[in-house]
């Protein structure tokens, strides 16, 4: 997995053990959104596995890369291609059990695999055993912290996670994960303890699941989202649910979730059905709910079971929610935004989202939203004023952009100036850190950036802003790297953030196959 331009096309990460033959189950997990649901790749970017020549006649080269990784120039039916796979940390057995998928599917009848030789090949690798691979990609260092400050581990995980949220009891974090389990982090213990399975709670006929959307509200309910790519429908449908409890009463505990609202629309091309993701209450009280885009720029695909009418109405928007209603309907706030994977709002009420770009290199960006308005997509991108595709469509007369926040660095930003961050860089949390925090981060807005899938370094880090909101521009500093993929922060009490690392890699060539874990940075 995944090419998460940012992240957060974290769709194809489903959970395993859903009635699917286990091999086709680990491909959706970890192969699916690089090289897509069918197989076909994207285009100048990763190879087609559906009809490979590749397979054939370089079968011990496909079969060895995700044992070590694979980079340089490779031919797949007559196409070039330069990128960088990193290895995957499945096991002898799981490795099989994908390539024979991949050997069965899409047209493609290669002769099975086998454990024997997977472990063979393994053997002539720089990671002779899975053994040596995963220490190698589950580094336990910290990076270095602020002058005053600290890491610390708060807790190693084994499943990885996709977002936290403050419990109401004050003595909890609660932990999701992609598959829809619902975990809890004990504040002063650090245990960790799953309160409710995923398999239990979604309806596995309605498809592969996602959840990437945790909050609570001012009643104590808890909240999450599923996306289900339900491919008994034509074209695929994703199937969106948001899951509530009852409100939090200190003695019972929480009731198992139950479907609050539903709606859907056609799953989004290749790799990039963003997905409804973030939730969270604002200051008028309505739950806001970030919906990605569909597509990575407005795009029609050429996947047959799959829509190709680019963005729907609901897609690229930011919502809002009644909780106060059984049968809520979607007000839709702001237009334009690709993924915006975390909102929040600062201690004047000003909403502020971190959004993640395309694959054609454009900025990802810190965008200061406002109801009514437009951000942007899929007609224009960061403070970009040409067009970087042949498909960006033309921005319809007199419709109007508001543009991000411009970055005067001097970090996060190799293109000097602009409008926000480093392409690829993946910002996934902002969180105002007020003036009584001790320096030199009081006073200013803390920012996870996930990390590159593409092709560098870019991301995997804390960075620091200080806003002009006048300006509409950013001064930023890189606050701590190399972090393994921060995709949720959450503040503690005593001036402590939260951070929830997805995996174990803190680079790109370490992939994201390794389960995450919680780190604590907090004052000396």
């Amino acid at each position: 997995m995944h090419p998460l331009r940012s992240l957060l096309c974290l769709l194809p990460a489903l959970a395993l053990g859903q009635g699917q033959p286990v091999g086709a189950d680990l491909y959706r997990q970890y192969c699916a959104a690089c090289h897509g649901q069918e197989g076909r790749g994207i285009a100048a970017v990763f190879p087609p596995l559906a009809g490979a020549d590749f397979l054939a006649t370089q079968r011990a080269k496909a079969l060895r890369a995700p044992l070590e990784g694979l980079r340089g120039d490779i031919t797949v039916n007559g196409q070039k291609y330069n990128g960088w796979m990193p290895p995957v940390t499945l096991t002898d057995e799981q490795l099989a059990a994908v390539f024979n998928h991949i050997f069965s599917q899409w047209g493609n009848r290669h002769p099975a695999t086998s454990v024997q030789e997977i472990a063979a090949l393994r053997s002539q690798t720089k990671y002779p055993t899975h053994a040596q691979l995963l220490a190698a990609m589950s580094p336990d260092v910290l990076p270095a912290a602020p002058a005053g400050w600290k890491f610390t581990v708060a807790a190693p995980l084994d499943f990885q996670p996709t977002r936290l949220v403050a419990h109401p009891d004050g003595k909890h974090v609660v932990i999701l994960a992609a598959t829809g389990d619902l975990w809890s982090w004990n504040i002063a213990t650090h245990d960790v303890k799953l309160l409710w399975s995923g398999k239990d709670i979604l309806d596995p006929k309605l498809g592969d699941t996602t959840c990437l959307g945790l909050g609570t509200d001012d009643r104590g309910r808890l909240y999450f989202i599923s996306n289900q790519g339900n491919k008994a429908k034509q074209p695929v449908f994703n199937e969106v649910t948001i899951w509530r409890t009852e409100p939090w009463t200190g003695e019972g505990g929480w009731s198992k979730p139950q479907a609050w609202f539903r709606t859907g629309y056609n799953f989004g091309v290749g790799p990039y059905n963003h997905g409804v993701n973030h939730i969270a209450q604002g200051p008028d009280g309505l739950m806001y709910v970030s919906s990605g885009s569909r597509t990575d720029g407005g795009e029609e695909g050429n996947s047959p079971n799959y829509d190709k009418s680019g963005e729907n109405a609901l897609t690229a928007k930011l919502w809002r929610l009644d909780p106060q209603s059984a049968a809520p309907r979607i007000e839709v706030v702001a237009h334009g935004l690709r993924n915006t994977y975390h909102f929040s709002w600062d201690h004047q009420g000003r909403l502020l989202g971190v959004e993640n770009g395309t694959d054609a290199d454009t900025p990802e960006e810190l965008n200061w939203i406002k109801p009514g308005k437009h951000y942007g997509f899929p007609y224009e991108f960061g403070d970009w004023t040409t067009k970087p595709y042949p498909h960006t469509p033309d921005a319809p007369q007199g419709l109007q952009f508001v543009r991000p926040f411009k970055n005067l660095g001097p970090d996060a930003n190799d293109r000097g100036g602009s409008a926000t961050f480093t392409p690829h860089s993946s910002p996934s949390t902002i969180l105002e850190l007020g003036a009584d925090w001790p320096a030199p981060l009081g006073g200013s807005f803390l920012i996870s950036r996930f990390g590159n899938y593409l092709k560098d370094q870019s991301g995997f880090d804390l960075i620091q802003a200080r806003l002009d909101f006048t300006r509409q521009e950013a001064v930023v500093t890189t606050v701590a790297t190399p972090l393994a993929r921060p995709i949720s922060m959450i503040t503690l009490p005593g001036h402590r953030v939260l951070i929830a690392e997805y995996c174990r890699g803190n680079s790109l060539a370490a992939g994201t196959s390794t389960p995450g874990r919680l780190i604590l940075l907090e004052p000396k």
